[in-house]
C-alpha cells in the first residue's frame, strides 16, 4: 500500500486564508456583495484548493470508471450484466449522454476499465487498469479481496497523478450494471442507516425488485460484517472496483490540489470511502448534483457536501459532473474576467 499510504499522508486541509483573499477580489467586482451567491462560493473554493489567487480552469476531464458486479446475479438491476461492456463501447464511440454533455462543457471523457468482465483488445481511448473481472457476489461473501480493493484505489490515484496539472479540474463517472447495490451497502455501513433508507430503484426496477434489492443488501452486510472503522474492509466486502477507483481518483486529486467534481450515487459512494480514509479530502470535492437515489444525499450529509444542482437525475456516467464543471468554470470566469468598480468607473456603495 505504499502509494495509498503516501497519498493519504500528503493530503492536508485547505488554507482558509485563501477564501478570504478570493473574497476580497469578489467584493470589488461590479456587483452587490455576495449577489452571485454560490458562484462566489465555488470561486473561493477553487482558489483555496489550488492556493492560487489567479486560478483559472484550463483543463476539464471526466473519468468514467467501468466494472462489473457479481451481485447482478441476484436480479437487482433492470439490465443484464452485458450492458456494462456495451456501454463502454458506446462511450468510446462518443454516443452516450456523458459524451454529449462533456462536449457541451468542453470537457474530455476518459473511460477506465478497472473491472469489466470483458476483453476490450486495446480499444482506442480506453484506459486499461483492469484489477478484477467483475466482483464476486457480495451476498455470498466478500466482493473483493483486501489487496484487490487497495489495487483499485491505487489505480485511481495513479490516474489522478498522471493527469494533474495547473488549471485542471476532474469529474468522476461510473458504469457498472448493479452498482447502486454496493453503493447503497456502503452508505448503510458508514452512516448506520437501514438499507431501506439508502436504497433506490437504480436502473428503474419495480417494487418487487426493490424489496429484493434491499434484502440482498441486508444479507450482504450480515454475511460479510464489514467494519465501518476500516474503510478498506467495507470497500472489499460490499464495494465495487469502480467505486474504489473513484475513491482513488479523489484522493489523488486532493493530494495534488486539483478540484474534483463528484457525480451521483455511485461516485458519492466512492467519495464517502475517500472521506472515511482521509477526512481532509472533502475540502477538494464538489458535489455535482442531487440524485433521486435516496442514499446519495445521506452520504453527502456525512461528508458535508451540498449539491450544486438538482435536476432529478440518476444516470451516472459523470453526466452531472459535466454540468457542474461548466458552472464552476463560469464562476471562475466571473472571478477573473468581471470588471472591478475602479476599472469600470462605477461608484461603489456609500460613495
Amino acid at each position: 500500500m505504499p502509494l495509498l499510504d503516501s497519498t493519504l499522508n500528503s493530503i492536508a486541509p485547505v488554507d482558509r486564508s485563501y477564501y478570504d483573499r478570493a473574497a476580497q477580489r469578489l467584493d470589488i467586482l461590479t456587483k452587490p456583495k455576495d449577489s452571485l451567491g454560490r458562484l462566489e462560493e465555488f470561486a473561493r473554493r477553487v482558489v483555496a484548493i489550488t492556493e492560487d489567487t489567479g486560478a483559472q480552469i484550463t483543463s476539464k476531464t471526466i473519468f468514467t470508471f467501468a466494472a462489473d458486479h457479481g451481485v447482478a446475479q441476484e436480479g437487482v438491476s433492470a439490465f443484464p450484466k452485458e450492458v456494462t461492456a456495451q456501454m463502454v463501447y458506446n462511450f468510446l464511440r462518443g454516443g452516450a449522454a456523458i459524451n454529449v454533455l462533456a462536449r457541451h462543457a468542453g470537457a474530455a471523457v476518459k473511460v477506465v476499465d478497472i473491472g469489466v468482465d470483458h476483453d476490450f483488445k486495446d480499444e482506442a481511448g480506453l484506459i486499461s487498469k483492469k484489477i478484477v473481472r467483475g466482483t464476486a457476489n457480495m451476498r455470498r461473501g466478500p466482493a473483493m479481496s483486501r489487496r484487490e480493493a487497495v489495487d483499485c484505489i491505487e489505480a485511481g490515484i495513479a490516474i489522478a497523478h498522471e493527469n494533474s496539472a495547473k488549471g485542471a479540474i476532474f469529474g468522476t463517472g461510473d458504469m457498472g450494471i448493479a452498482n447502486t447495490t454496493p453503493s447503497s451497502a456502503i452508505a448503510a455501513v458508514f452512516t448506520n442507516e437501514p438499507a431501506a433508507m439508502v436504497t433506490g430503484r437504480g436502473t428503474g426496477i419495480d417494487d418487487r425488485a426493490l424489496l429484493k434489492k434491499i434484502e440482498v443488501i441486508e444479507e450482504s452486510i450480515k454475511v460479510n460484517r464489514p467494519d465501518a472503522k476500516d474503510p478498506i474492509d467495507v470497500l472489499s466486502k460490499v464495494g465495487g472496483a469502480e467505486i474504489a477507483g473513484i475513491a482513488g481518483l479523489i484522493l489523488g486529486a486532493a493530494s495534488k490540489r486539483v478540484p474534483v467534481v463528484v457525480d451521483g450515487m455511485i461516485s458519492t459512494a466512492g467519495a464517502l470511502v475517500a472521506y472515511e480514509l482521509n477526512r481532509d479530502s472533502a475540502d477538494y470535492m464538489f458535489s455535482a448534483h442531487k440524485s433521486i437515489e435516496a442514499g446519495q444525499i445521506i452520504m453527502l450529509n456525512r461528508i458535508g457536501l451540498r449539491p450544486i444542482v438538482d435536476l432529478e437525475m440518476r444516470l451516472g456516467e459523470g453526466t452531472g459532473g459535466a454540468i457542474a464543471i461548466s458552472i464552476i468554470e463560469g464562476a471562475m470566469k466571473i472571478y477573473n474576467e468581471m470588471a472591478t468598480f475602479k476599472d469600470a468607473g462605477v461608484s461603489e456603495k456609500g460613495e
